[in-house]
């Protein structure tokens, strides 16, 4: 097809139609809004979350690694036969008393969270906040990818569905007044062919 041919084409989607009606040309204009919040507001909504997310989870593992500190202890006791384990990520951690040494403080003991087969006498590496209370180790770099990838994968899909829900609410709003001008046509039209008075 020419140049020609194109600007023919063109021009007649641009010419007033008689059976194009206003609610016609929202819903079209609304599918092409649609696709591109789509396909690209939803990725530039996970992007700008996920980017937002790995910020938070640095600057959260950068002040968790500045108030804990970790010490060296050693198992007191192998972990009791039944004991329930606790999950955590791939493994299951069992909770059994170590020991450690402070300076200054001298020795001390506390609960920790163990893998399978830790027996008595094994080093237990163990984290402490500035209370010296026992808590989990400050999350690594590994944790703040997986943080920023989920919260990425999230906005993106709310982006979606909030978009794809608003589409689906223009679409019934533009059938309903569809309907109701079909009516209305209907009413106008209907005497000329069944030869009634209105």
């Amino acid at each position: 097809m020419g140049v020609l041919g194109r600007t023919r084409v063109y021009g007649r989607r641009r010419r007033p139609n008689p059976l194009r009606r206003r609610s016609d040309v929202v819903e079209a204009w609304t599918g092409l809004v649609v696709a591109v919040l789509l396909f690209v507001g939803a990725p530039l909504a996970g992007v700008f979350a996920a980017r937002w997310a790995y910020d938070v989870g640095r600057a959260t593992a950068t002040a968790q690694r500045a108030e804990r500190h970790r010490v060296h202890a050693v198992a007191v006791a192998g972990i009791e036969a039944g004991a329930p384990p606790a999950p955590a990520g791939s493994q299951y951690l069992y909770r059994v008393r170590v020991l450690w040494t402070e300076p200054g403080a001298g020795a001390r003991t506390a609960t920790a969270q163990v893998p399978a087969g830790t027996r008595r006498g094994d080093p237990v590496d163990l984290w402490l906040d500035a209370h010296g209370r026992a808590v989990a180790p400050p999350p690594g770099a590994v944790a703040v990818r997986q943080y920023t990838v989920a919260v990425g994968i999230w906005a993106a899909g709310v982006t979606a569905g909030v978009v794809l829900l608003a589409r689906t609410a223009v679409h019934r709003t533009a059938v309903q007044r569809r309907l109701g001008e079909w009516e209305r046509a209907w009413a106008r039209t209907e005497p000329e062919w069944t030869g009634r008075r209105a």
